[in-house]
Formats: C-alpha cells, sequence, structure tokens
C-alpha cells in the first residue's frame, strides 16, 4: 500500500502586539508601542524553558504571576508577555514592567485556547 499525502505550503503571516491584543480579547496591562512585532510565540510556566527555547522578538503565553517572567522577559529579549487564564500582575510586576519597557497583556483565555487562536491567525494553508 502506498500512501501519498498532499502537499501543501503553510504560509507565515507577521502579527504585531495589536494583532494579539485582538485575536485574544486582551487587556493591554503595559506598554503603549502596540505595532512592535512578534516574530516568535511560546507558552511556558517554567522560566527556565523559555530562557533555553526562546530567541529574539518571541511573545510569552504564561499563566506564572511573578517579577521572574518580567526579568525572563528582559533576559531573553522577548517582545512582550502575556499573563493567561484571567492573572492579574500586582503593581510590582507591572512597575518592573514599566521601567524595563516589557509589553504585557492579560487575557481571560486558557493558554492552551490563546496559543490556538495566534496559531490559526498566523498560518494558513494555500
Amino acid at each position: 500500500m502506498k500512501v501519498e499525502m498532499a502537499s501543501a505550503t503553510t504560509v507565515v503571516k507577521p502579527l504585531t502586539l495589536a494583532d494579539i491584543r485582538d485575536l485574544l480579547n486582551a487587556e493591554v496591562l503595559n506598554g503603549e508601542d502596540l505595532s512592535i512585532k512578534v516574530s516568535a510565540v511560546g507558552a511556558a510556566d517554567l522560566l527556565s524553558d523559555v530562557l533555553a527555547t526562546s530567541k529574539m522578538g518571541t511573545l510569552l503565553l504564561t499563566g506564572l504571576v511573578s517579577t521572574q517572567v518580567i526579568r525572563t522577559a528582559v533576559v531573553a529579549d522577548l517582545c512582550g508577555v502575556v499573563f493567561v487564564r484571567g492573572k492579574k500582575p500586582g503593581e510590582e510586576i507591572l512597575s518592573l514592567a514599566k521601567e524595563s519597557k516589557v509589553p504585557v497583556l492579560g487575557t481571560s483565555l486558557k493558554m492552551f485556547e490563546a496559543a490556538g487562536r495566534i496559531y490559526k491567525a498566523i498560518t494558513e494553508r494555500s
């Protein structure tokens, strides 16, 4: 038996933080420039994984609410952070984000749903 698979090209559409805000019905918690381009997206609560696997310009989806998230974003040169599951960062976190110029968004969506919406938006079969 021979199985053939139809070939398809995946076209990746560039997204900005403004696009992410709209896709996730997210609230902007810090940051004014939403024209920043998102070059990759990662979803993690384990910050060592973020440091090991992310590249410059990655957007982090996380449910971990800690100042370490912002510090990790700075060290890894992430383009921003989205807190999922309705998590609300406290004043200390938002103050550090503002000082570090890290855009922060918040959404009530679960991490899987948020990642799925972004994946669907950036890929299309042609």
